[in-house]
């Protein structure tokens, strides 16, 4: 993806004292690239588009995303981080390279790995959640493009841009920002919100990936959030679309789902322990 104002990079072109090889994602403000430094190591260059029309506040939140992931990196299920800063004036940031796919495309491109570490998935996405929260943020965003999978089955959390501190109880945020697809209700509603919100999203998450199926079908976004937060729209069981589920992993799903916010699980840290009792993990 190029704009108006935008140089073509083509490969192997200086960045500064990088070397871009390869475009491996785009989206809407910032590319990811595959980059090498003089000594041939490899990283994740994940930079904001050179271009005017985006403004003050989506660099800052490029920048508090950096801020947020050089705190709280250190845990074997977020992706790894270097550094942040700008490099002909572009905000930029150097990340682990993870050869794999987001976990949207992963079923289609090594369905073979998802199928044989599905369990692991859910529990190391969970971990790193619990990370998060326990280190006093929420993601806030949290859905199957931002969550890496390695060849091995490992789990990288990504894209920190909408991350916020976890507050003490919950908080009416400025912004309500993220994916309506994966957001609590009270999200959708902008009602006070903490880190269960983050729970919800895992929720919908794990529905999809167990039973390949949306917990709130729809034929428009409209309707998908409508049944979001009509109490009265009936979750079908994750065990009804594949009969082989356990009971208990079931249940655990379900109970992230719940649309009142204090009937789902209060903390990640339990639904970390209910994930490894369900699926045999000690």
């Amino acid at each position: 993806m190029t704009n108006g104002n935008e140089t073509q990079m083509t490969q192997g072109t200086p960045f500064g004292r990088f070397f871009l090889h390869e475009k491996i994602s785009q989206g809407a403000m910032a590319e990811i690239w595959l980059a090498a430094d003089k000594e041939g190591n490899n990283f994740a260059l994940r930079r904001l588009y050179n271009t005017s029309i985006f403004g003050l506040k989506t660099k800052k939140l490029f920048v508090r995303g950096c801020e947020i992931l050089e705190k709280i990196h250190h845990h074997p299920n977020l992706i790894g981080y270097y550094e942040h800063g700008k490099i002909e004036g572009l905000p930029y940031v150097l990340l682990e390279y993870v050869e794999g796919h987001n976990l949207k495309l992963a079923p289609s491109r090594f369905p073979e790995v998802v199928e044989a570490y599905v369990g692991n998935i859910l529990i190391e996405s969970a971990q790193a959640l619990e990370h998060m929260h326990d280190n006093g943020f929420m993601h806030l965003d949290f859905k199957p493009e931002n969550i890496m999978i390695t060849r091995a089955g490992d789990v990288r959390l990504i894209d920190f841009d909408l991350a916020e501190e976890k507050p003490d109880k919950p908080k009416k945020m400025d912004k309500h920002s993220g994916t309506p697809a994966y957001m609590a209700p009270e999200q959708l509603q902008r009602l006070p919100l903490d880190h269960r919100a983050d729970i919800f999203a895992f929720g919908i998450t794990a529905y999809e990936l167990l039973t390949n199926k949306k917990p709130f079908n729809g034929d428009t976004q409209e309707e998908v959030i409508r049944r979001h937060v009509d109490p009265n729209f009936h979750i079908a069981s994750t065990r009804q679309h594949n009969p082989e589920l356990p009971l208990a992993l079931d249940k655990i799903v379900l109970k992230c789902l719940e649309r009142d916010p204090d009937k789902r699980y209060p903390y990640m840290s339990v639904l970390v322990r209910d994930l490894k009792t369900a699926l045999y993990v000690d």
